[in-house]
């Protein structure tokens, strides 16, 4: 044994071969942490140092080879001077670019999933053999970052420099055959060969010395292109990335950074990559989307966990079909729990089950399902116009009108049928759960379970736990939304819960606005313009103008007199005339079917002409800074007095409810994020700037001294 770590082992063989093995004890898989990287420099210093070896096999003993950096060190790092985070970065690459400055051959057999720095790993091996199921891809893209680890170097000189373009801007996983056709990959294997084929090429390359010193003279080279032929070769991917600005600024930053680095050898490329990392790791996206990462990874464990030794179910019934009824149902049925789908109606059930085929024919359109599965899938969805099969559910959903009066009494008529263990959620996305339970005669069976629409595309299901709810309901729940590939968190009761508390205040302020008359066309531009998939005016047509304002409705009226409206509102005026949004063609925009029959937005002189019959002062031009100011502010404050109430444990489980659930930008981070990042004090000052327009500007006694404190939701 060469080398005995807990991260990385090397034996050397017979033959002179040395296999440097990443074998990360009793965790699942490798990764690249201080750990790991300071056991590869010690274990290549001892390769180096050992005259018998030969050649270099490097392999994982895990499933996968190595996932990639270890991203929870990237939120201390990312904190300080970018000088700082230069050198760690540098220090890191420098330790993976030993590989290349061994004095014998490497082959790197990669078995399963090499990403981000474990794919930049394997580069740095003279030659890759993959495994038929591996894939290998630099994914930091999505985090707002590019390969810091030599991947900007050793990529371009391997597969060209529009396609190291391609794949680093892309961030897309690629397969063993892409990869070798690319030229990333030298042979592939089966799962069972991968050792193998892998000695078998590290042999031949040990015997072939000038082969391999020729290819790693390469590789230190720089690509022998001139800057107009570099351009030329990057013009795609800078129109790309120019696409993501100004939110999402990695992907330029990586298109530069190529272009520069093409006429530089590689020592030189190494260090313009360290330094350039440095500058993009310093900006919102990277610091955000680090966070997001960490916080979607700490909410799946605290659901986990909540769900530990929770009974299966293994029959569902669902009371109310419709769009969102039949979206729960064909969820269930995909994860294998087959399901009972009631109405009153019989179109009602056709709604239903016609969401479920829609659902399930775009799964098959794309390949994620067979037409056999399909067909089965859909078989396992029971429509009913009675309450038959609901004794033999393990849970059963409420998901009708969302009418106190008839959520109580559908909720009374569903605990009758089913069995006494069964838990019984509601779907209500407003309503307290303590209200609706007050006339069950099993509360501890009875919680909260808040999809969002489309019910296939959202992943969030907000887990509302009532006042007597048990924790065996909990873990019942928490364990089939999981099962549902959905991401649960669990929230305390209170109208609204976390989402649509929050987003009640930024429908207010853009009422606000409307009333004042800022053009509402203008409002939704600045707001998409601020990376949200739609403003709020085109949110409340998608949603139904008649649901917007009755959500407002039941959740402003819990928050009496902070979320009071003292004039008729914008909602109010177009729903007098008849307009519902979408649902009927015609809201704040008009709409039409195009050809795949989805609704296409338009102008509508018609909606301006209401509205401005409203708007006392006239119109009113406000800056697009302005707009969404006066927007954001009201969701932060009411975010932060969400954390202070308890209805979510931590910052990071509000901020995962509001881009999980409601599709905020996921290069804020959330509210609270996004609050730390313009800085507490500042938020203290634009707000009260505001307070005499409502009271939801208001910030808390406690933000006030967070504020004065200086302190953060995340220290």
């Amino acid at each position: 044994m060469v080398f005995d770590g807990q991260a990385i082992k090397v034996e050397v063989q017979a033959d002179g071969i040395a296999e440097l093995r990443f074998d990360r004890g009793s965790e699942a898989v490798n990764k690249l942490d201080r750990l790991a990287f300071d056991e590869l420099r010690r274990a290549l210093d001892a390769i180096k140092a050992c005259p018998a070896i030969k050649g270099l096999l490097i392999t994982s003993a895990k499933d996968a080879f190595i996932v990639g950096a270890d991203i929870f060190e990237f939120t201390g790092v990312f904190k300080k001077p970018e000088t700082e985070i230069e050198a760690f970065v540098a220090g890191n690459s420098a330790i993976i670019s030993k590989i290349a400055e061994l004095p014998v051959p490497s082959v790197a057999a990669i078995n399963g999933f090499a990403l981000g720095g474990g794919f930049e790993a394997a580069l740095a091996a003279d030659y890759r053999v993959m495994s038929t199921a591996a894939k290998i891809g630099v994914p930091e893209i999505h985090l707002g970052l590019f390969p810091g680890y030599g991947g900007t170097m050793r990529l371009p000189r391997l597969i060209g420099l529009a396609a190291a373009a391609d794949w680093i801007i892309s961030g897309a996983q690629r397969n063993a055959e892409e990869a070798r056709q690319a030229g990333a990959a030298d042979a592939i294997a089966a799962p069972g060969d991968l050792q193998a084929a892998a000695r078998a090429l590290l042999q031949d390359a040990i015997n072939d010395k000038a082969g391999w010193h020729a290819r790693r003279e390469a590789m230190k080279q720089n690509l022998g292109l001139s800057v107009q032929e570099a351009a030329s070769l990057l013009s795609a991917a800078k129109t790309q990335a120019a696409k993501a600005l100004p939110h999402y600024p990695a992907a330029q930053f990586a298109a530069g950074l190529l272009e520069k680095a093409a006429s530089l050898e590689s020592r030189a490329a190494l260090a313009l990559e360290a330094e350039t990392f440095a500058k993009v790791a310093k900006t919102q996206a990277a610091d955000s989307l680090v966070a997001t990462f960490i916080n979607e990874q700490a909410v799946k464990k605290a659901a986990r966990r909540q769900a530990k030794d929770a009974a299966p179910v293994r029959k569902a019934a669902i009371a109310g079909a419709g769009v969102m009824g039949g979206g729960i149902a064909c969820q269930s049925a995909l994860s294998g729990v087959p399901v009972v789908l009631k109405d009153i109606s019989q179109a009602a059930l056709d709604i239903g089950l016609a969401e479920a085929r829609k659902s399930l024919a775009k799964g098959i359109e794309q390949g994620r399902l067979t037409q056999e599965k399909g067909d089965r899938i859909l078989g396992s969805i029971e429509p009913r116009l009675t309450y038959d099969g609901f004794a033999e559910a393990d849970l059963a959903i409420e998901a009708v009108v969302e009418e106190a009066a008839v959520k109580q009494r559908v909720l009374r008529e569903i605990e009758d049928v089913i069995k006494p263990s069964a838990i019984l959620a509601s779907n209500t996305s407003s309503l307290r759960i303590a209200a609706l339970a007050g006339s069950l005669k099993r509360p501890e069976n009875f919680l909260g379970m808040h999809f969002f629409n489309p019910v296939p595309r959202m992943p969030l299901v907000e887990v509302v736990r009532g006042p007597k709810t048990s924790a065996r309901a909990i873990a019942a729940v928490m364990a089939y939304a999981m099962a549902m590939g959905k991401t649960p968190i669990l929230v305390e009761d209170c109208p609204g819960f976390v989402v649509n508390r929050i987003l009640t205040p930024y429908l207010i302020a853009f009422l606000h606005l409307v009333h004042e008359g800022v053009d509402f066309q203008e409002i939704d531009k600045a707001m998409e313009a601020f990376g949200w998939p739609m403003g709020p005016a085109y949110l409340s047509d998608v949603i139904g103008l008649d649901i917007a304002q009755h959500v407002i409705e039941i959740v402003s009226a819990g928050y009496v007199p902070r979320m009071n409206v003292p004039f008729e509102t914008a909602l109010q005026v177009l729903l007098r005339a008849g307009r519902l949004g979408q649902k009927n063609g015609h809201g704040f925009y008009k709409y039409e079917r195009d050809p795949k029959g989805r609704p296409r937005k338009d102008v509508d002189p018609d909606a301006g002409r209401l509205l401005a019959t409203r708007q006392p002062s006239g119109s009113r031009p406000l800056s697009a800074d302005e707009i969404t100011s006066r927007l954001m502010l009201p969701m932060i404050l009411e975010a932060s007095r969400c954390l202070e109430d308890g209805i979510a444990a931590t910052p990071a489980e509000i901020d995962m409810c509001l881009v999980l659930g409601l599709g905020l930008p996921r290069y804020l981070g959330g509210a609270l994020k996004y609050a730390d990042w313009l800085g507490l004090q500042d938020i203290i000052a634009r707000a009260s700037r505001l307070e005499s327009i409502s009271p939801i500007y208001c910030a808390s006694e406690r933000l006030l001294t967070m504020a004065q404190r200086g302190e953060a939701f995340y220290p």
